[in-house]
C-alpha cells in the first residue's frame, strides 16, 4: 500500500535542499537518509534522500543527484510516497494509519449505527471522522478518546459516545442567562 508521507516545498540554500510538509507521524521512519520513495507526478521520482535536518522547526531533505538550488526548485509540489506493508501498525497503540480508518461502521455504545468513515479529516488542532450516514448526509466526529471510545480493526467499527447535538438534533443550550431565569422563577415561587 501506498502512502503520502510529505509535500515537497520550496528550495533552501543553493546545494540542493528542499523544505517539506510532513504527512506521517513517523517522519524519522518513512524520511530517514536512504529511503527511497515513489512521486507524485511519477516523472519526478523514485527519490532516494540523501540527507535530513532540521532547521528553524522544517524539515529539510536532499535527495541524490540533487544538488543546486535549481534542481531543488523543480521538485516543488512533488508529493512523496512510501511502500507500507498493509498489515503494519504505528508504534503507539492508540494510533492508526488512515487507511485503517476509512470504510469503519461507526456505532454509539448501546450499538446504535452511525455510519461509516470514509475521509479523515487532519485539521491543526484535531483529526475528525467524515461519516457518511445511511441517508447520504456526514456529520463530523471529532477523533478525540472523550468521544471516540474504542476502534475495534478485528469488528472493522469505531463506536462513539457522542455529545448530545453531535449527530442528532438534541442539543442542550444552556447559558448563565437560563440558569439566572430558572433561580428568578423558583424564587417566585417561594
Amino acid at each position: 500500500m501506498q502512502l503520502v508521507v510529505a509535500r515537497i516545498g520550496r528550495a533552501h540554500g543553493i546545494k540542493g535542499e528542499v523544505t517539506v510538509e510532513v504527512r506521517t507521524d513517523e517522519p524519522e521512519l518513512r524520511l530517514g537518509p536512504g529511503a527511497v520513495l515513489a512521486t507524485d507526478p511519477a516523472a519526478t521520482g523514485p527519490l532516494t534522500i540523501e540527507t535530513g535536518r532540521v532547521h528553524s522547526g522544517r524539515l529539510l531533505l536532499r535527495f541524490v543527484g540533487v544538488h543546486d538550488r535549481t534542481g531543488a526548485e523543480a521538485l516543488r509540489n512533488t508529493l512523496l510516497i512510501a511502500d507500507v506493508d498493509p498489515d503494519e501498525r504505528p508504534e503507539d497503540e492508540d494510533e492508526y494509519y488512515d487507511h485503517q480508518l476509512i470504510d469503519l461502521d461507526v456505532v454509539t455504545e448501546d450499538g446504535t449505527e452511525v455510519g461509516r468513515i470514509t475521509e479523515i479529516s487532519h485539521l491543526p488542532t484535531q483529526d475528525l471522522f467524515v461519516v457518511q450516514r445511511p441517508d447520504g448526509s456526514e456529520v463530523y466526529v471529532p477523533f478525540v478518546s472523550e468521544i471516540v471510545t474504542g476502534i475495534d480493526l478485528d469488528e472493522q467499527r469505531a463506536v462513539i459516545d457522542p455529545p448530545p447535538g453531535l449527530i442528532d438534533d438534541r442539543a442542550e443550550i444552556a447559558s448563565a442567562r437560563d440558569a439566572e431565569d430558572a433561580d428568578a422563577d423558583a424564587g417566585d415561587e417561594a
